[in-house]
C-alpha cells in the first residue's frame, strides 16, 4: 500500500516537479522538492492529487533549498512588523517548517494570509504561528521545547505511523469485525480506559485513574490476555482529566512508541496533571508511579488533531474529534470503522450545554451506529438548577461570607470548573454585583489558566468576542491572585480578610484545598463550596455527607479537625450533562445511532439511564461492567 500510494502521486506529478522525498506525518503526505518555480506555482496539482487519492498531501520545498537561517529570520521579522507584539521564531529544518509564536497571532499571519505568504516565497519555509500565552506558562515553554528539540525523532516517529497506516495489513482478507472491552469506567467513574479491536487494529481510548482509590482499584486492567501494549496502533485521549488520561505516562514505562491523539489543549493539560500526579504519589507514598521521562515520552508521541478534521490511524480505522463542552479541548472521538462496516463514537466527558467558557457539544455526523456516552449524572433525580441560579447562589454564598469576615474555600479541578468559576466570578465584580476582593489562585489552576489565554478559539463565541474584538480577556483581570509559596498560604489563611480561595484538588484528595481546609475549617465564618463530582471515599463526598470531624495523619500522630465552616455544593457549574441534557443529546443526536453504551457512571445511575433510553427510543441499550466485552460487528 505504501509502494502504491506513493507510485499513484507520483504519476499525477510533472516530470518536472523533481520530488526529492515523500515523507508521512501521521496519515498526512508531504512532498519535498528541489524545483523552486514548482513551489511556488504548481498551478492546482497538488489538488487533483488530493482529489484523487482522497488524502492530504502536502508540498515544501527541500530543506536544502530554504533560505539560511539568519537571512530567513530577518525576513520574517520585517515580513510581519511589530504590531503583532514579541514573537520568537523556531526552525525546524528537518521538515522545512518555521513556528513563529507570537503575541497577537492574527496580526502576525496578516489579512488573508498575507504575511505567511511573503514568508512562504522569500525565504522557501513553510511557516506556522502559534500563540504565546497571555499569562506565562512554564509548562507550554517545556512542551514545545520537548517537541522543538526532538525534531528529528519526531519526523522519523510520524514517518513510521504514516507506514503502519498505509502499508500492509497484518490479517488481509479476514473478515471484519469489531469489538469493545471495558478496562475501566464500568459502572463507575474513574480509570476510564476502552479497547477496541479490529481484525486489523489495537486502539486504546483513553487511560484514566482513579484518583479517590487505593491500589488496584486506582488503575484500569491492563493485565488481560486481550491488551498487549506493544501490539497497540493508537491511543486515543479525549480529554486531560486524571480519570481519562493520568496512566497514559505508564504505557511509555511499558515499551508504547506509537501514537496518541487528542487536541493541542488536551496535550498540555494532560502532561501538566500528570506531572503533578508525580508530585502527589512521592508526597504521599514516597513512590512515583512513572517519571517525568515518561511525561516527555508521552509529549513526543502525541498528534494533535482540530475539531472535524479526519484522519486515518490505522490501516481500517479513521477518527474525527469534535467539541464535547466538558473542558478546554474535550473531544467526543469518532471512529470510522473499516469501509462504512461500522461507526462509532466515544463521548468521553460531555456538556450538552454552552457554559460560561465553552461551546456545547456537538450532535451532528456523518454516519453513528453505536454511541458510548458518560453517565455521571445520569439518575432520574440527578436534575441540576439552571446556571443562572446557580450563579445566583455562589454570588450569595460569597456575598453573606464576606459580610461575617470570612473566607471562601472553593477546591476545585484544576481545569474546566475552576476556569468557568474565574469567568463568573470577574463578571459578577466588574459588574458590582460583588464587592472586589482578592481571588487567590493556587499553583495548579493559574498554570492551566495560563494554558486557556494561548487557546482562545475553544471558547464560546462570547468569550472569544471580548478577547478578539474588545481586547478583555477575563483571566487577565487584577482580582486574582497568584499563590506560590506555602508561607503566601499561611498569611492568607492567619493575616488576609475576607477572600475567595480556589485550589485543587476538587475531591479534596490531597493539594492544597485540603491544607487551607485544615486551617479554615474550625472557624464558622468561613464557607467551602464544593463544585465537583466527589468520589466515593474522598474527603470532599464525607463533608458532603455531614461528617463534623476528619482526623487527619501528620508524621506518627493524628490530627483531628473540627468542622466548623458552612459547607455547600453547587452542581450546576459542572462540566458533565444532567440527566435532562443527556436526554435531550439523544433525541437531537443525527443520525439517530442504532445503540447507546452507559459509562462513567455509579452502577445505578448506568442502569437507569440506559432502561430509560430503551424505553424512550426503543433502541438497544447497556450498561457493561469492567472486564465485559462487547461486539460491535
Amino acid at each position: 500500500m505504501v509502494v502504491k500510494i506513493i507510485e499513484t502521486i507520483n504519476g499525477l506529478l510533472p516530470s518536472d516537479a523533481n520530488i526529492s522525498q515523500v515523507a508521512f506525518e501521521g496519515a498526512n503526505i508531504v512532498l519535498y522538492t528541489k524545483n523552486v518555480d514548482f513551489f511556488n506555482n504548481h498551478n492546482g496539482i497538488i489538488k487533483d492529487i488530493v482529489k484523487t487519492i482522497k488524502k492530504r498531501v502536502e508540498l515544501r520545498a527541500d530543506p536544502s533549498l530554504c533560505l539560511e537561517i539568519e537571512k530567513a529570520e530577518t525576513l520574517i521579522k520585517k515580513a510581519i512588523g511589530k504590531d503583532a507584539g514579541k514573537i520568537n521564531i523556531i526552525f525546524d529544518h528537518q521538515r522545512a517548517q518555521v513556528i513563529i509564536e507570537a503575541e497577537k497571532p492574527g496580526l502576525a499571519i496578516g489579512k488573508s494570509g498575507e504575511n505567511l505568504k511573503a514568508i512562504k516565497k522569500n525565504t522557501l519555509w513553510i511557516p506556522f504561528v502559534k500563540r504565546i500565552p497571555a499569562i506565562k506558562s512554564k509548562i507550554i515553554e517545556n512542551i514545545r521545547q520537548v517537541l522543538y528539540a526532538n525534531d528529528d525523532y519526531r519526523k522519523k516517529f510520524l514517518h513510521s505511523v504514516g507506514e503502519r497506516i498505509y502499508g500492509p495489513k497484518k490479517r488481509e482478507g479476514k473478515k471484519s469485525w469489531a469489538r469493545l472491552t471495558f478496562l475501566g469506567g464500568g459502572r463507575q467513574v474513574g480509570r476510564s480506559s476502552y479497547l477496541l479491536q479490529t481484525q486489523e487494529s489495537n486502539i486504546l481510548l483513553d487511560a484514566g485513574i482513579n484518583v479517590a482509590a487505593t491500589g488496584e482499584d486506582a488503575y484500569p486492567h491492563l493485565d488481560i490476555s486481550e491488551l498487549k501494549i506493544n501490539e497497540l496502533d493508537a491511543v486515543i485521549l479525549s480529554h486531560a482529566h486524571l480519570d481519562h488520561s493520568g496512566i497514559l505516562p505508564l504505557l511509555f514505562k511499558y515499551g508504547y512508541r506509537g501514537p496518541i491523539y487528542c487536541t493541542a489543549p488536551t496535550r498540555d493539560i494532560a502532561a501538566l496533571l500528570c506531572l503533578d500526579l508525580i508530585s502527589i504519589n512521592k508526597n504521599e507514598t514516597g513512590k512515583e508511579l512513572y517519571s517525568s521521562s515518561e511525561v516527555k515520552e508521552m509529549v513526543k508521541h502525541t498528534i494533535v488533531l482540530d475539531y472535524e478534521e479526519v484522519t486515518d490511524i490505522t490501516p481500517d480505522v479513521r477518527l474525527t474529534l469534535y467539541n464535547a463542552g466538558h473542558i478546554l479541548g474535550s473531544a467526543l472521538c469518532h471512529l470510522h470503522i473499516g469501509n462504512g462496516l461500522h461507526n462509532f463514537m466515544y463521548t468521553g466527558d460531555m456538556n450538552y450545554e454552552t457554559s460560561n467558557l465553552l461551546p456545547s457539544a456537538a450532535t451532528r455526523f456523518p454516519r453513528l451506529e453505536t454511541l458510548m456516552v458518560e453517565a455521571t449524572y445520569g439518575g432520574k433525580d440527578d436534575i441540576m438548577s439552571t446556571r443562572e441560579d446557580a450563579e445566583d447562589y455562589l454570588v450569595g454564598i460569597i456575598k453573606s461570607t464576606m459580610a461575617r469576615g470570612g473566607k471562601v474555600l472553593m477546591p476545585v479541578l484544576g481545569v474546566g470548573r475552576s476556569q468557568e468559576v474565574m469567568v463568573i466570578l470577574e463578571k459578577a465584580m466588574r459588574e458590582g454585583k460583588l464587592d472586589q476582593v482578592p481571588i487567590f489562585v493556587q499553583g495548579m489552576v493559574w498554570d492551566v489558566t495560563a494554558i486557556h489565554t494561548t487557546y482562545p478559539d475553544f471558547f464560546n463565541s462570547r468569550i472569544k468576542k471580548e478577547i478578539f474584538h474588545k481586547d478583555s480577556n477575563p483571566f487577565l483581570s487584577d482580582i486574582f491572585k497568584r499563590v506560590g509559596s506555602h508561607k503566601e498560604m499561611m498569611q492568607i489563611v492567619d493575616d488576609h480578610g475576607p477572600c475567595v480561595i480556589m485550589a485543587t484538588s476538587g475531591m479534596m484528595t490531597g493539594g492544597a484545598s485540603v491544607e487551607y481546609f485544615k486551617h479554615l475549617a474550625d472557624d464558622q465564618r468561613n464557607s467551602l463550596v464544593l463544585t465537583s463530582y466527589q468520589g466515593e471515599g474522598s474527603l470532599g463526598r464525607r463533608l458532603q455527607q455531614g461528617e463534623k470531624e476528619i482526623l487527619f495523619q501528620e508524621g506518627n500522630r493524628q490530627l483531628p479537625v473540627k468542622v466548623k465552616l458552612d459547607i455547600y455544593s453547587i452542581h450546576a457549574f459542572t462540566g458533565h450533562s444532567d440527566r435532562n441534557q443527556l436526554m435531550n443529546y439523544f433525541r437531537r443526536a443525527s443520525p439517530r445511532p442504532k445503540r447507546i453504551i452507559m459509562v462513567h457512571g455509579d452502577s445505578s445511575k448506568c442502569l437507569d439511564l440506559a432502561s430509560s433510553v430503551h424505553k424512550m427510543m426503543r433502541i438497544e441499550t447497556l450498561a457493561p461492567k469492567n472486564l465485559e466485552t462487547i461486539r460491535l460487528v
